[in-house]
């Protein structure tokens, strides 16, 4: 039987990531890889008595079908929990999504068409380009630096009447792939130039309860509330096999998604939304959140700490987080992360080379080390096994 394909699913490709996860299961290997959280973290304990409490109380509520727009004590506590991010939001704004990632998927089914332009950083996360892509879209690489998007050169690349740019996505808290932060000054020139040019901003903040001394200025779309999509998730906070995030919009676009989220999946799971909703209520999170975020500071000092004695003399540079999941090296010039990343499985350690997070112009001689499902000792292996493979591959040797 041939099947023939819509143009769509000709341009779908695989997550490089996942392809590189399955490498990491092999015995032995220390993953720096995966983007995934630490299980460390999860409550599982709060879990099990929050089901148990769900299922007794209102069981067959929880196991029934349910409004396409999430659970109102849900939607409600994340309306609460945005007025630490600056915004002001009522919950009829808040939409319920199977993970943050569904977000991502109905933003580019409303606001993409074939053809049409979206502007992304300068590298940026890889699942956001796999969900925009099979709409077909151009998507243009903003230039940006240590502090995130440069807003001369988000200005200059709007454009205008049929030509100007659908959106811009953004990560402004702990980005993945890269970690970095985007600077208060940096977000108001941002915001700036969104309003001045009537550019709608995609701000997505799955990382931002992660910070590890400080927390980062307030977000984007409260600065620019009529003109942003605003996505969280609970898979950093809680865990991820649950599936749960939400996303935020202006009253005028909300119609929209939820009739592209009716079409995608009728609605979120109810029982995983009663729990949640279940264990938030009495402030567990205000509780458990600095747990995680003193684990992941002693896991990124404990890498950046490596690197230094690890690495001197090497020619790499790396950026030092203050929050999230990831640092980001660039390795010295001439030095490709695909062919290194060969060698550094073969002695028992694995990263993410840069390139996937590009929407233009890779860079093939970045990488992306996620510090926060190893241990110290772990950490410490890795970054030697890491080294001694970047000596091998250098010009000369």
């Amino acid at each position: 039987m041939n099947w023939t394909l819509a143009q769509r699913a000709e341009k779908m490709n695989p997550s490089v990531i996942r392809e590189i996860l399955k490498v990491t299961e092999k015995p032995g290997i220390i993953s720096f890889a995966g983007g995934l959280p630490s299980p460390q973290t999860f409550p599982i304990d709060a879990m099990r008595e929050a089901s148990e409490r769900v299922l007794r109380d209102d069981g067959k509520a929880a196991l029934q079908y349910a409004a396409s727009e999430g659970y109102a004590p849900l939607r409600e506590w994340v309306a609460q929990d945005l007025l630490k991010q600056g915004m002001k939001v009522s919950p009829d704004q808040v939409l319920i999504t199977t993970g943050s990632q569904q977000g991502l998927d109905l933003v580019a089914k409303i606001l993409i068409d074939a053809g049409s332009r979206i502007l992304v950083e300068t590298p940026t996360y890889l699942g956001a380009l796999q969900a925009f892509t099979p709409m077909e879209p151009v998507a243009v690489a903003v230039n940006s630096d240590d502090h995130g998007v440069d807003p001369d050169d988000l200005r200059a690349k709007v454009g205008t009447g049929a030509d100007k740019a659908r959106f811009v996505y953004l990560l402004p808290n702990f980005q993945n792939p890269t970690g970095r932060t985007m600077t208060e000054e940096r977000r108001a020139a941002v915001a700036q130039v969104a309003i001045e040019t009537g550019l709608p901003i995609i701000e997505d903040n799955p990382y931002g309860d992660l910070w590890f001394d400080a927390p980062p200025a307030p977000s984007l779309s409260s600065r620019h509330p009529e003109g942003s999509v605003y996505l969280g998730s609970f898979s950093k906070i809680l865990a991820p096999g649950l599936r749960l995030g939400y996303l935020v919009a202006p009253k005028a676009l909300y119609p929209k998604l939820l009739q592209a989220k009716q079409a995608a999946d009728l609605h979120t799971p109810s029982f995983n939304q009663r729990v949640v909703a279940e264990v938030l209520k009495d402030g567990f999170i205000e509780r458990h959140v600095p747990t995680i975020r003193a684990l992941y500071k002693q896991q990124c000092e404990a890498m950046l700490a490596a690197m230094d004695r690890e690495m001197a003399g090497l020619g790499l540079s790396w950026n030092r987080p203050v929050g999230g999941m990831f640092l980001w090296v660039q390795l010295p010039q001439g030095l490709k992360a695909v062919p290194l990343l060969e060698k550094a499985v073969a002695k028992g350690v694995a990263f993410v080379p840069g390139f996937a997070f590009y929407a233009q112009g890779a860079n093939e001689s970045t990488l992306r080390l996620s510090f926060v499902t190893a241990t110290v000792d772990q950490i410490n292996t890795g970054m030697a096994a890491l080294a001694a493979a970047i000596r091998e591959s250098l010009p000369g040797q």
